[in-house]
């Protein structure tokens, strides 16, 4: 008996590997063109362990995932895009080794992961784009892309925000953690940031929106105070907008409510129907659908580095239908740094100090982003 247990052992023993291997599946292949951009979309049963690197001559990107294996329906016909001429597949060793032919030289590819979402599944997308980087004048050296960060400080002017126990503004608060942000990333490489508003004067959402788009922002960033009733409560939180409206939560709600109020401080309203409609439209288009993944990325990163510094209120980024965030295509988060409403905090929030260190964190959660992105390089 004990000699038929031990050959059993052996046996799922030296099946094991192709059990382990067999777990991962890429299940379906999609891809887009948007602009001068293409991107493909690997959907996977859960998260992977993946390499990429390029090959020349022809130009090819390599992708190589960890003990994966390709469905039977993932790629039923020829996958071809705007930069992509074809994508072919094989698999060694445990290996699946997808192969991206590309139509001509000089072109940009970065890849991310993607968490499961609900019904949508893990996913590895892969970006490609002229890489203007590369057209290099016989008389002029190689210009680098330069990473451009909008950072929209909250409230202005008319609308002073919220009001701390002893009078200190919202509007003061984030104008002077925004200049302090900027000059943060400006002063790091491959990276430059913009205001947009530079004083004490009154903005409306939709029109931070515009100048957000108008700067070609890469990401954005929205500077906000909270408060409550209650003096007690602190830390910082960090939110992007909802898809479907705003997250079943009392407190996602009630800021989203707050902060979108602040245009009728001057009259302007936003016509709620119209709007719900702009979003449908945007959000039909597969690229700037990832955009809103993108910024669950980016709320993750400022997470991560914010806490190394700071009280955090919420560990986890929450959802809400905040209209200066509205730009879609453009990864964007809003954070509120801390509550203003908490006479200790207030006191904290009014130094520069407290200020340089909140700023600091949310520039590293920036960049962390960008790396993660494979947009920026971890080097410093």
């Amino acid at each position: 008996m004990l000699i038929y247990r031990w050959i059993s052992l052996l046996l799922l023993v030296s099946v094991l590997p192709e059990l382990v291997w067999a777990q991962v599946s890429v299940g379906k292949v999609r891809i887009a063109d948007h602009d001068a951009q293409t991107r493909i979309v690997f959907e996977l049963n859960h998260g992977v362990n993946y390499s990429l690197f390029r090959m020349h001559k022809p130009e090819r990107v390599v992708i190589d995932i960890q003990k994966a294996s390709l469905g039977k329906h993932a790629m039923t016909h020829q996958i071809s895009g705007q930069w992509v001429r074809s994508i072919r597949h094989g698999e060694h060793a445990h290996v699946l080794r997808l192969v991206l032919d590309l139509k001509k030289n000089g072109l940009s590819v970065r890849s991310f992961l993607l968490k499961k979402s609900g019904t949508t599944p893990h996913r590895l997308v892969v970006d490609i784009t002229p890489n203007h980087d590369a057209q290099i004048s016989s008389s002029l050296v190689q210009k680098h892309h330069t990473l451009v960060v909008a950072v929209d400080a909250g409230h202005g002017g008319e609308d002073p925000g919220a009001i701390g126990p002893h009078g200190l503004q919202e509007k003061k608060v984030t104008l002077a953690i925004a200049k302090k942000l900027v000059a943060a990333i400006n002063a790091q490489k491959g990276m430059h940031a913009f205001l947009t508003r530079k004083q004490d004067y009154f903005v409306p959402l939709k029109k931070r929106v515009r100048l957000v788009r108008q700067g070609h922002a890469d990401v954005m960033i929205s500077i906000h105070a909270d408060a409550e009733k209650s003096r007690t409560v602190k830390g910082a939180s960090v939110y992007t907008l909802s898809e479907r409206g705003a997250t079943p939560d009392r407190v996602a709600i009630a800021l989203a409510a707050k902060e979108n109020a602040a245009d009728e401080v001057i009259g302007v309203h936003h016509i709620d129907k119209s709007d719900d409609a702009m979003v449908r439209n945007i959000l039909g288009d597969m690229a700037k659908r990832e955009s809103l993944n993108s910024s669950q990325i980016l709320a993750d990163s400022m997470i991560a580095s914010l806490k190394k510094k700071v009280h955090i209120k919420y560990a986890v980024p929450k959802r809400a239908r905040f209209v200066v965030l509205g730009a879609l295509e453009i990864p964007s988060v809003l954070v509120e740094v801390d509550y203003i409403s908490n006479p200790r905090q207030e006191r904290k929030l009014r130094t520069s100090s407290y200020q340089k260190v909140l700023a600091a964190s949310i520039s590293q959660g920036v960049r962390g982003f960008f790396v993660r992105m494979s947009m920026l390089s971890s080097k410093k």
